[in-house]
């Protein structure tokens, strides 16, 4: 027999999963349920923790207990990196993903830091360099209104990006078709990348800066972008709340032995 807090548990999630408690609608309090003879104190205190980890609800101090957004931003493959996106107009990879799930966006939702640091292993790796050499570190947090989605920090060579818009230390974007505009500009045409994604736990400080629930894993990727000659222009480490995308590919399929 399951135990009470599980069987309320249970009881919560079909409301939330049939609609009856819509996404973004805040739940009772512990002390309602109490009041209404669906347990202890600690029986629905375990039943929303349990929601919590299944990824069904989410708690803060000052807003109660929510139903989560249960529509997940599209995290588009190919598409989001058209060149006729942020060449020809202002249409930066995460400004994409929103226009396609049909989101808000403002382009301040990207802030950016540019720092120069020694390269990390797998940086120096991408590259070509030594580790430890000196590389500059664009990292940005980007959120959909107060809620992080995910991090990304950029690494290039400074022969590449120095005196360039990536490596202005002012706060905020990279200006009008972020980083591959001004690669563009600067002779280093993207031609194509490898994308990597990892799923793993978060570590601390990943789990308070996007206000990841417990027991909520993170999609880590790492992204590597050529020019059509071969040369790495940008290695790219992003964090990303797994539940907070759905990743989206749509890509001829090949045929090489006729290739």
């Amino acid at each position: 027999m399951a135990p009470k807090w599980r069987e309320l548990a249970d009881k919560l999630a079909d409301r939330i999963r049939s609609g009856e408690y819509a996404p973004g609608q805040q739940l009772p309090h512990i002390r309602d349920l109490v009041e209404a003879g669906e347990g202890s104190k600690s029986t629905v205190h375990a039943a929303y923790k349990a929601l919590e980890a299944e990824g069904l609800i989410t708690s803060s101090r000052g807003h109660g207990t929510l139903v989560r957004q249960q529509a997940p931003l599209k995290r588009l493959g190919i598409a989001r990196y058209d060149k006729a996106k942020w060449r020809d107009g202002d249409e930066v990879a995460f400004i994409a993903d929103r226009v396609a799930s049909g989101r808000a966006y403002r382009r301040g939702e990207q802030t950016q830091t540019v720092s120069r640091v020694a390269a990390p292993p797998a940086v120096a790796e991408a590259h070509g360099l030594p580790v430890g050499a000196d590389v500059y570190a664009r990292a940005r947090l980007v959120k959909e209104g107060d809620q992080p989605t995910h991090t990304l920090t950029s690494y290039y060579r400074p022969d590449h990006v120095e005196g360039t818009r990536i490596v202005d230390p002012k706060p905020g974007p990279a200006g009008r078709g972020g980083g591959f505009r001004v690669l563009y500009d600067a002779g280093y045409e993207i031609d194509h990348m490898r994308e990597q994604l990892f799923a793993r736990v978060p570590t601390a400080d990943e789990a308070k800066l996007l206000q990841l629930t417990p027991g909520e894993w993170v999609v880590e990727l790492h992204r590597t972008t050529f020019t059509a000659d071969g040369t790495v222009v940008e290695f790219a480490i992003g964090v990303h709340a797994a539940t907070r995308f759905a990743w989206e590919y749509d890509f001829q399929v090949p045929d090489s032995a006729r290739d």
